[in-house]
């Protein structure tokens, strides 16, 4: 229900254009991480050698 409210009151009163434009490009540099993710795959050097043990 709270949802509902939040996009009320967006619609009453939009976000400005620049916050638009901030949250669009937010997406798409996570989207292009993503892709470059899934083409190339993970760096080893980023890779964990082995798992913890408690």
């Amino acid at each position: 229900m709270i949802w509902f409210l939040r996009m009320a009151q967006w619609v009453r009163h939009p976000p400005s254009p620049a916050r638009v434009a901030v949250v669009l490009v937010t997406i798409a540099l996570c989207l292009a991480l993503v892709g470059i993710e899934h083409l190339w795959g993970w760096p080893d050097w980023l890779r964990v050698n082995g798992r913890l043990r408690p």
